[in-house]
């Protein structure tokens, strides 16, 4: 069940999800400056929304920016979800379309080693059994397309041959591959070596998934470049990109101007953001935000010293006064 994936160009480009980062907040940022084809949410754990405790903080994080008359600003939006218990995959699945989600995700590539002790995220690879009952219940539990964002193994990267083929093998919607092991990191070039072969791995088992790429996709000539050597790729995804230039899903280089402008405009999403989750009883901290700065003010005389005053600053009205 594929929906609006087979809508999409080819050669189409996504937003990595990214822990911290693409929340409702810098979505509309990256939609401001030039939007991808596709949103992904940062991962949503499946035990936290199907506890009676969890699931306020979860449905934050699956919260969806919509116009006054409720419409869905961000479509298509793919929610992305993790965990190891399929009971939860399944529960959580369920109510993921009435959210508004267009997708839902499975995250099978995760680094992190909080997320993989608990067994989500990369150290599913070493589960497989257990990986293919998640996505089967959430399959089973929804009407959306479900698709997964994985890597090439866990520790070698020749694990892909059967690892890939067995995700294949569930014939999911679209299946995002970051070309790069967990034990990898990014401390190594992306291994592009391996994409004909991922190619035709997909061609002779599940021809009617989407093949997406991950992995060192700075911009959006980048993927139009890849898109040209490697035809049999559907789509990529952009993550540490937007870092280097939140414009790069278009083919702009804004000016210094343009960027402070759209950081003004960022701090008055987090304003916004921060008022209305004060109203559900909860808060949106302003720390975050920091990580931010450099993204915005760099590579440029005076950048280090204007980002250490930025730095020093404790809300978005004292940085906005610097900034005048």
């Amino acid at each position: 069940m594929k929906k609006f994936w087979n809508d999409l160009p080819h050669g189409f480009t996504i937003l990595a999800p990214m822990e911290g980062v693409t929340d409702v907040v810098f979505r509309r940022v990256v939609a401001k400056a030039g939007r991808p084809d596709v949103f992904f949410t940062e991962f949503t754990n499946v035990s936290s929304f199907a506890s009676e405790k969890g699931r306020h903080d979860a449905l934050e994080r699956l919260d969806i920016v919509r116009d006054e008359n409720g419409e869905n600003l961000e479509t298509p939006i793919v929610a992305q979800i993790w965990g190891k218990n399929p009971d939860h995959f399944a529960e959580t699945a369920k109510h993921l379309e009435e959210l508004g989600f267009d997708g839902l995700d499975i995250n099978m590539g995760c680094p992190d080693r909080h997320v993989n002790k608990a067994g989500g995220g990369a150290a599913m690879i070493n589960t497989p059994e257990l990986a293919i009952e998640c996505i089967e219940r959430a399959k089973a539990s929804t009407n959306l397309p479900v698709s997964v964002k994985t890597r090439l193994g866990y520790t070698f990267r020749d694990e892909y041959l059967e690892w890939i083929s067995l995700l294949l093998n569930q014939h999911l919607a679209a299946l995002t591959v970051h070309l790069r092991t967990r034990k990898e990191m990014s401390k190594v070039p992306a291994h592009y070596d391996l994409i004909p072969e991922i190619v035709a791995l997909r061609d002779e088992i599940s021809p009617e998934t989407k093949l997406i790429i991950n992995g060192d996709i700075k911009d959006l000539a980048a993927a139009k470049e890849l898109s040209e050597k490697y035809p049999g790729v559907d789509g990529f995804m952009i993550g540490r990109g937007v870092f280097a230039n939140p414009y790069c899903f278009t083919d702009r280089h804004p000016s210094q101007e343009e960027l402070k402008n759209l950081f003004l405009y960022h701090l008055d999403l987090f304003d916004q953001r921060a008022r209305e989750l004060e109203s559900r009883g909860s808060r949106y901290p302003y720390e975050p935000i920091k990580h931010f700065i450099k993204v915005y003010f760099s590579g440029f005389d005076g950048a280090a010293e204007l980002r250490n005053k930025l730095m020093e600053c404790k809300s978005s009205d004292e940085l906005r006064a610097i900034l005048k």
